[in-house]
């Protein structure tokens, strides 16, 4: 893991079009933005779980119901 320090205002780069600026920080929160292609989605990281573990149940429930067959 990379750790930076930043102040407010200050921006990391991640390759050349992902842009990461503080922009506060304030009673221990600290706020971001984030400039990054519309095709990278960006989450936090329980949102994230929640989005993964939905699409596991989704896809476990797919492959348990039998398929049906064509002749």
């Amino acid at each position: 893991m990379l750790i930076l320090t930043r102040k407010m205002g200050e921006i990391i780069m991640i390759g050349e079009n992902i842009m990461v600026k503080v922009l506060g920080v304030r009673s221990g929160q600290v706020k971001i933005g984030i400039e990054a292609p519309r095709e990278l989605p960006v989450h936090r990281h329980e949102i994230f779980e929640r989005i993964k573990s939905e699409n596991d149940e989704a896809t476990s429930e797919r492959d348990a119901k039998p398929c049906r067959q064509t002749t």
